[in-house]
């Protein structure tokens, strides 16, 4: 089964750079990526690339090469499932703020949406791709909504679920450790799973890419989301006792990741992971063992998200306690904003607990991050209702330039590891700052010689403050 046509339900972090990858890579295929969110939509089609609503490193080129010619975005969600012989899913799937599951479970109304619609539009057989990232057996419940809603229309749900790390999402796209297909195992299961290898050999090795039974991927994204995450949480529990005995957390990473069973990656200390994934997965991956009574699996996974909760209130506490145990009416400026560099995705961002516990302090917030927006900045702090939104401006402002936002500050506050902050005038800051100047560096980016030979005190995540 060669595929000509393809939808893609959600313009997002996955759904739109996943796409526009397929497109370039598959100019004798038509890509049309879909959503209800007009803004949303206007935006990918903006002349102006620098307004794309995804912000990734080479991401505005590939748009431009295949936006088009191939790739197209659209409001006209019946159309394009109507055209389309394959449909990828590519929905929000947050966790559970109502009902049974509250706080860790998926919520799936999107993706029944979803189905629904694809079911009453589809007059032709379909295969759906689930791109979301989803609980196990989610595809069974997909395939009854369609099977039973349908106009005897035959559908093959495959899951292909997404291993992107944001800010590398064009790399990781182009150039995957692997391409995972889960798929019935049917001679029409079968043939469904093979259309997709077939798209992705374009430019993808065919040894990397791998088909499972479709229970087995999907279990696999929440998994791998967990080993990383738990990795993250590792590193920072040690940061404390490297804090507390001298030693020197970045050392310790080093030392250990040499080791070729454990690995360098994800083991660099920080004031905590963020993103769309990791909390969100893991808190389901605790759902589903809890459903099946598997309470000591549940609290372990349960635990590395107690750990990343944890370092935020510790960074919060040293911040607060090294600055004379009040923060009251003091000026402390936040380089970042965003979860990570090299995007302007904020979702559980560090920054965001970190502003909370300061701003609840009576402190006075001045941030400045290359790629995020005021109004994103605002929205993040107003979701979690501890304050008006009067109040959140009243106490936090938001700068386009990094030295002003610096102007009579008590302390910065580095809370993404943007690689411009190490290139800034150091001196410079500092002589606009009041004395003693402080700068709690969240992501052990900048060199400690360098600032405190200008005069700051400077406090790393697992290395401790000057003098101690």
């Amino acid at each position: 089964m060669s595929i000509k046509n393809i939808c893609c339900i959600g313009a997002g972090y996955v759904g739109g750079p996943t796409m526009a990858i397929i497109a370039q890579q598959c100019p004798h295929i038509k890509v049309t990526v879909v959503d209800l969110n007009e803004k949303r939509i206007a935006d990918w089609n903006d002349d102006n690339l620098d307004n794309l609503p995804v912000f990734e490193p080479g991401l505005d080129a590939i748009v431009k090469e295949a936006r088009g010619r191939n790739l197209f975005f659209s409001t006209e969600v019946d159309k394009a499932i109507d055209e389309a012989e394959m449909i990828f899913i590519s929905v929000n799937t947050p966790t559970k703020t109502y009902g049974k599951g509250k706080g860790m479970a998926a919520d799936l109304k999107y993706i029944e949406l979803c189905a629904r619609q694809i079911a009453r539009v589809s007059k032709q057989n379909k295969i759906v791709v689930e791109k979301s990232t989803l609980p196990v057996r989610t595809a069974s419940a997909i395939k009854s909504i369609l099977d039973h809603t349908g106009n005897d229309v035959k559908f093959e749900i495959l899951s292909n679920p997404e291993f992107l790390a944001e800010g590398t999402a064009v790399t990781d796209l182009l150039k995957p450790d692997r391409v995972l297909i889960g798929g019935d195992t049917t001679p029409e299961g079968d043939m469904a799973a093979k259309a997709l290898v077939d798209i992705y050999a374009n430019w993808v090795p065919k040894e990397r890419i791998l088909t499972t039974n479709v229970w087995s991927s999907e279990l696999s994204k929440l998994t791998a989301n967990a080993f990383l995450a738990q990795r993250v949480s590792s590193i920072n529990a040690m940061s404390e006792i490297c804090e507390e005995t001298g030693a020197d957390v970045n050392e310790v990473s080093k030392a250990i990741g040499m080791d070729s069973r454990i690995g360098s990656k994800f083991l660099k200390a920080s004031v905590g992971f963020g993103g769309s994934c990791f909390q969100k997965d893991i808190f389901n991956l605790v759902y589903i063992a809890k459903s099946y009574g598997l309470n000591e699996v549940a609290d372990y996974w349960e635990q590395v998200i107690l750990m990343n909760e944890y370092q935020k209130e510790r960074f919060t506490n040293k911040l607060i306690t090294t600055l004379y145990n009040t923060v009251s009416d003091k000026k402390i400026t936040f380089f970042g904003w965003a979860f990570k560099k090299d995007t302007n995705d904020t979702r559980e961002s560090a920054a965001i607990k970190v502003a909370d516990n300061l701003l609840n302090e009576q402190a006075k917030i001045s941030v400045y991050d290359p790629k995020v927006k005021v109004n994103q900045i605002y929205a993040d702090l107003d979701y979690l209702k501890t304050r008006t939104s009067a109040e959140n401006k009243a106490l936090l402002t938001v700068e386009s330039d990094p030295y002003v936002a610096c102007e009579n500050s008590h302390s910065i506050a580095i809370l993404t590891e943007w690689d411009e902050f190490k290139t800034y005038d150091w001196q410079k800051i500092y002589d606009h700052m009041l004395k003693p100047a402080v700068v709690f560096d969240g992501r052990s980016l900048l060199e400690r010689k360098k600032l405190e030979e200008i005069g700051f005190i400077y406090y790393s995540i697992g290395s401790g403050i000057t003098g101690n």
